[in-house]
């Protein structure tokens, strides 16, 4: 098999992001190997994967799970870059949040073991987010890459996706920490919301915690903000490969385009797709939740990345996206 541009592993290849990254790295002439967590009993379609242009020489699916890191062994062999983007998600608390966040933790640190016995590895980039940042006690309302949530605020308020922000926090702590103390180069990526299109099957859990309101009453929906910072999931793909490539990138960079309010997405879609209607809502009509902090990219560009995605495209994008695939 030619290895064009060289081996590649992205773990967690059928989320979001993921699978994303995948289809960029295919185009740009990587050999991609990826990691999907197998079910008991069942065989997972990745068809969407496989489908891709290119695939069919250059993608390789291995099975593997956070609960057992040896498992991602084999498809970090040979690889001179691992994007780690496999994550619990787990928005409603079904498991508790120290159990989530050991094997989260457990999972990130035996890749990267298995990443620092490589004789082919030159960097892993790792997908943290916008919660491991956002979630703390402070007076600024702009936040760079130094600032880090506070994981006893989230464990004592328990805001909606708390355990999840919890495990994104100390997880990207964790990996950053292994990086400096082994010599292993590990840069991490912080994005916020994510939207645009997707070619997983499921929606995905950002488009739905953004935009309520496409699918259904916002009132309804436990996750209520007044103000959002978002970005493109190919700006978001696109990111992770510039900084792979990059000849020397330090640390965490965060990753959001653009700041815009609920009000302003809504009068967008009402716009461009008069035929949506936007249930009616107290939220919506002016009972404002909490303004989370922005998260500055500065550092990201100032490295010569470039956002390619207008707010307008990004949603345009997402609602074309749902549209297509039966969602609106």
């Amino acid at each position: 098999m030619a290895e064009g541009k060289g081996r590649v592993c992205v773990t967690g290849g059928t989320g979001f992001i993921g699978s994303w990254i995948i289809k960029r790295l295919l185009e740009d002439g990587y050999t991609v190997n990826t990691t999907v967590r197998s079910s008991p009993g069942q065989k997972k379609d990745v068809s969407f994967l496989t489908n891709l242009p290119g695939a069919s020489e250059k993608l390789n699916i291995f099975n593997a799970d956070l609960s057992n890191p040896e498992s991602f062994n084999a498809a970090i062999e040979g690889c001179v870059g691992i994007f780690h983007t496999a994550t619990p998600v787990d928005f409603e608390v079904n498991e508790p949040e120290e159990v989530v966040t050991k094997r989260t933790i457990d999972g990130a640190l035996g890749i990267l073991r298995a990443c620092k016995n490589s004789k082919t590895l030159k960097r892993v980039v790792y997908t943290s987010s916008g919660s491991a940042v956002s979630f703390q006690e402070r007076e600024e309302d702009v936040l760079d890459e130094s600032y880090w949530s506070d994981v006893n605020i989230l464990r004592n308020v328990k805001p909606f996706a708390w355990s999840y922000a919890v495990s994104k926090t100390l997880t990207e702590k964790a990996v950053l920490e292994f990086g400096k103390e082994h010599g292993l180069d590990v840069v991490t990526v912080v994005p916020n919301f994510v939207i645009g299109p997707f070619i997983c099957y499921k929606l995905p859990s950002s488009i739905y915690a953004s935009m309520p309101f496409l699918f259904g009453d916002i009132d309804k929906h436990p996750f209520r903000i007044s103000r959002l910072q978002m970005v493109h999931v190919d700006d978001v793909a696109q990111a992770h490969i510039f900084l792979l490539e990059h000849s020397n990138p330090k640390g965490r960079y965060n990753c959001s385009a653009f700041t815009t309010t609920v009000e302003e997405i809504i009068d967008i879609i009402s716009s461009k797709y008069p035929e949506i209607q936007i249930p009616k809502s107290k939220v919506l009509m002016g009972a404002n939740g909490p303004t989370f902090p922005l998260l500055t990219s500065k550092k990201l560009m100032d490295t010569g990345f470039e956002f390619k995605y207008s707010v307008e495209k990004m949603i345009e994008d997402t609602i074309e996206c749902c549209k297509e695939n039966g969602y609106l």
